[in-house]
């Protein structure tokens, strides 16, 4: 009876052919008799674009123009509608303001446990500063904070520095800047 078993087993284990883990392959830079330069790894074909990274708005991707003197862009890319400064709002409340607070003063919880102030976005430099200052601070980082971009995708990106400007104008705003109709309403609450 364990006769049987025994080439039971033996026959099953031949059966298990594992062709595709033990097949001829080769190790980055080994050498090559198939190619006349002996090299195993092919040299990538000009233009090749690995998926997902064909930028064509250098813009867009940058937070800068590209035309040779690198300016900042000034303008949002896509309008700034109720729903893009929602989800701005919504990662900017993740990614930002443990650091920068929800209302951009530089008063995070994380400066309140001893690490270093960010600035406040309500000063004149940062008011001043195109949208692409904070796309591009936020892709590569500046001073103490490092680059988001592997953990923001650039239309997240550009949407936080559309609510940026928007915690701005709010901090700055006057009564006069609002609509008369909404005026009314505004001073009724108070």
């Amino acid at each position: 009876m364990k006769t049987i078993w025994l080439l039971t087993g033996v026959v099953l284990l031949c059966g298990c052919r594992q062709d595709m883990h033990v097949q001829p392959r080769y190790n980055p830079l080994d050498a090559s008799g198939f190619f006349a330069d002996h090299r195993s790894a092919r040299p990538l074909v000009d233009g090749t674009v690995a998926r997902g990274f064909l930028r064509l708005d250098q813009g867009f991707y940058t937070g800068k123009t590209g035309n040779g003197d690198n300016e900042v862009v000034v303008e949002l890319p896509f309008p700034a509608t109720r729903q893009v400064l929602a989800r701005g709002q919504e990662r900017f409340n993740i990614y930002c303001s443990p650091c920068h607070s929800r209302s951009g003063d530089g008063e995070g919880m994380i400066v309140q446990r001893g690490y270093m102030h960010p600035p406040s976005y309500h000063t004149d430099r940062l008011r001043e500063a195109p949208i692409g200052h904070f796309f591009d601070v936020m892709t590569n980082g500046y001073g103490a904070m490092h680059s988001y971009a592997s953990r923001v995708s650039p239309t997240d990106r550009w949407k936080i520095a559309a609510y940026i400007r928007v915690l701005q104008l709010s901090q700055a705003a006057k009564l006069s800047d609002v609509p008369a109709d909404q005026q009314q309403q505004l001073q009724a609450r108070q």
